[in-house]
């Protein structure tokens, strides 16, 4: 569900900052290999909350940093509102 939105907006947030990107990201790319630094980091996770509606490390009680693309999308879904 939300993978695509966050790989979407990945990409927005890459070419709005200027950072080289990996022309593929995979659920096993690492994202301090990915290409977007910290400031896009922190971009992404502002527009992936204006566009989802929530911060997933806000609602976490014991903080988790992800490595991978697939565990940054992980958290995302496993914090997404019941509906």
């Amino acid at each position: 569900m939300s993978r695509q939105i966050i790989e979407k907006l990945f990409y927005e947030v890459g070419q709005l900052t200027g950072c080289p990107l990996v022309s593929s990201i995979e659920e096993s790319t690492v994202l301090l290999q990915s290409g977007l630094d910290s400031l896009g980091f922190a971009i992404l996770v502002a527009r992936l909350e204006q566009e989802l509606g929530y911060d997933p490390f806000v609602l976490m009680d014991t903080p988790v940093y992800p490595t991978t693309f697939g565990e940054f999308v992980e958290i995302y879904n496993r914090f997404a509102p019941r509906t």
